[in-house]
């Protein structure tokens, strides 16, 4: 073979073999001989083969889960508490070069956050301020990560895990809570019901003979429901008459 040939089809392979393609939501850090130069932008780009490397960071929003954590509460109350982190890289230099794997670092931070969190706070106030609960992780977290150039997004809670005889007694707390409201509910029911009986009563003895008309309505509502014979214990004439 012609050596001309071979030295373009050898110049050829080294071109082939330095293109790299970097996607519009990617940047590619480039070393040479293993110390950095610069960050390649999204697009068509060549390095030189067995000289340059490349390492590919994606700056697009990343999920992290916080595995679920034994805490003691500040009232001594033991829970599985987990959640998941919202975070992306603002700075890839920072994020290859000053930490050697952010994903880890990332996840032990905010485990150690949401113990540190949770731990210093009483039951119910995880419960009930879960969105406060997360920013204060996030706030910690942000704390170390802004150095690595990360920027942290959101922080959220997502499950919490009580024992069985707490989830016992917290479902009798309610139970009993809800009995209380439907009882005074009931209370203030037959209160204005009591009212309304009075002022009807003192309307009826304005007019006596309304006492009678509510008589046939009472009996009209009787005898719709069956066929009965009714007594009445005294005459219809010793009721109350309107004045003439």
């Amino acid at each position: 073979m012609n050596p001309l040939y071979l030295f373009f089809i050898v110049i050829i392979l080294i071109l082939l073999a330095g293109i790299r393609i970097v996607y519009e939501y990617k940047r590619a850090l480039k070393f040479r001989f293993g110390r950095y130069v610069k960050t390649l932008q999204p697009g068509f780009r060549w390095i030189i083969p067995l000289v340059e490397t490349i390492q590919v960071v994606d700056i697009r929003v990343i999920t992290i889960n916080i595995v679920s954590q034994e805490v003691m509460t500040e009232d001594n109350v033991p829970c599985s508490i987990d959640g998941v982190v919202f975070f992306k890289i603002s700075n890839p230099e920072k994020a290859v070069l000053e930490v050697e794997d952010y994903h880890f670092a990332i996840t032990q931070l905010s485990q150690a956050a949401l113990r540190d969190v949770c731990g210093k706070v009483e039951l119910d106030t995880i419960l009930s301020k879960r969105e406060e609960m997360g920013k204060n992780i996030k706030s910690i977290v942000e704390t170390e990560t802004h150095h690595w150039g990360i920027e942290i997004i959101d922080v959220k809670i997502k499950d919490i895990q009580l024992p069985e005889n707490m989830r016992r007694m917290m479902a009798n707390q309610a139970e009993a809570e809800r009995s209380r409201r439907a009882r005074i509910i009931l209370a203030e029911a037959e209160e204005q019901a009591a009212g309304k009986l009075l002022e009807a009563g003192l309307q009826i003895d304005k007019s006596p003979s309304a006492i009678k008309l509510r008589l046939y309505q009472t009996l009209s509502n009787i005898a719709a429901e069956k066929n009965s014979t009714i007594l009445f214990p005294f005459p219809e004439e010793v009721l109350p008459r309107g004045k003439k």
